[in-house]
């Protein structure tokens, strides 16, 4: 949620575009669970994932998994952990799924009023008030920057409770947004959200979310895909591709130039002091993968480029598409639906897991 970078010098292209568009597992206790393909290579990225989790001074949990092989790596994807603004991902989900239902629009007008502004990563917190927006702009701000502003003023406009209700529609148990970002909890709150902060999620869980923005898995399972599927799908990768904090999954795979065809990665990041995570979608030459890695209770706390658990994530990342994909990322492969067949009657299989 907190990125110390150059948000003031940012604020004039940031506006010009706005105009055009108590965990306790043990480190030693974490094992690689790998499912399907060839079991020599399976094994060889088991070995690595597990020295680059041993190595790390905090702990990791991963969730990955190809979506045209089926073969996964797990590392207690299964353990509840702290989002930071990877929580965001929900809520860009309910966006989507309320611009769908025609409950919200692109082009529905948000104002940001004097003191609305809250502290951390973004820009709209050093604009002045009154400031006209619609929701693509704020959207826009919290996925690419994690805005914290845009992003309450998100919270504000489709409701804490539907998020939540859609979090539990999609059938994740161990998902929650507690409350709006630098805001107190309003109402009373589950006994664990002061161990969270903001937001809860597992690897595996978070990993969901994302493979149904990228499968644009929209509306309930037996729904039919509607004409105006494509279209938002579209907006939400093209956000997610254009994420400003590179440092982690697109680390060391963002190697060439992607300013004309568009990156092949869409990924959301969450950073707290001891925490850094990034969720994405990584186009694979041999097909799309979901990578989900969170990392928290980490001794290194430092808001540098080389903090030890953005290296470790990039790290992870990077074994895993040189073992699944190692010919490397084709961002014109990033397109809803991910090139993937029936990838929106894929809905009950993402649905049930």
């Amino acid at each position: 949620m907190r990125h110390n970078l150059f948000f003031r010098q940012l604020t004039a292209g940031v506006l010009a575009s706005l105009t055009v568009a108590g965990l306790a597992a043990p480190i030693a206790a974490q094992r690689p669970v790998a499912a399907k393909g060839d079991a020599a290579a399976d094994t060889k990225l088991e070995q690595q994932l597990a020295a680059l989790v041993a190595a790390h001074r905090g702990h990791v949990a991963v969730y990955a998994k190809h979506l045209t092989t089926g073969r996964v790596v797990a590392i207690d994807a299964d353990q509840p952990v702290q989002t930071a603004s990877v929580i965001k991902l929900a809520i860009l989900f309910e966006a989507m799924e309320q611009i769908r239902a025609g409950k919200a629009h692109w082009e529905d007008k948000i104002t940001l009023a004097k003191g609305d502004e809250v502290s951390g990563s973004g820009v709209l917190t050093f604009l002045d008030p009154p400031l006209a927006l619609t929701l693509k702009d704020v959207l826009t701000l919290m996925a690419m920057m994690s805005d914290n502003t845009a992003t309450n003023l998100v919270i504000d406009r489709l409701g804490l409770d539907a998020v939540n209700a859609r979090i539990a529609w999609m059938g994740l148990k161990d998902t929650y947004l507690y409350r709006k970002v630098m805001k107190p909890p309003s109402g009373p709150m589950p006994a664990d959200q002061p161990k969270f902060g903001l937001g809860k999620t597992t690897a595996r869980e978070m990993a969901m979310v994302m493979e149904r923005i990228g499968r644009c898995q929209l509306g309930a399972p037996a729904e039919a895909q509607q004409a105006g599927d494509t279209a938002i799908c579209q907006v939400a990768l093209t956000m997610l591709r254009n994420q400003f904090y590179r440092n982690t999954i697109p680390r060391y795979l963002d190697t060439l130039d992607w300013g004309e065809t568009g990156s092949g990665i869409a990924s959301k990041t969450g950073s707290l002091n001891a925490v850094r995570n990034d969720v994405a979608i990584v186009a694979g030459k041999t097909g799309p993968m979901v990578i989900s890695i969170f990392t928290y209770e980490n001794e290194d706390k430092r808001w540098t480029a080389d903090n030890g658990a953005e290296l470790t994530i990039a790290k992870l990342a990077k074994a895993i598409v040189d073992a699944w994909s190692p010919e490397g990322v084709n961002g014109k492969l990033l397109v809803p639906g991910l090139g993937l067949e029936g990838a929106a009657s894929g809905r009950e299989a993402s649905a049930s897991k």
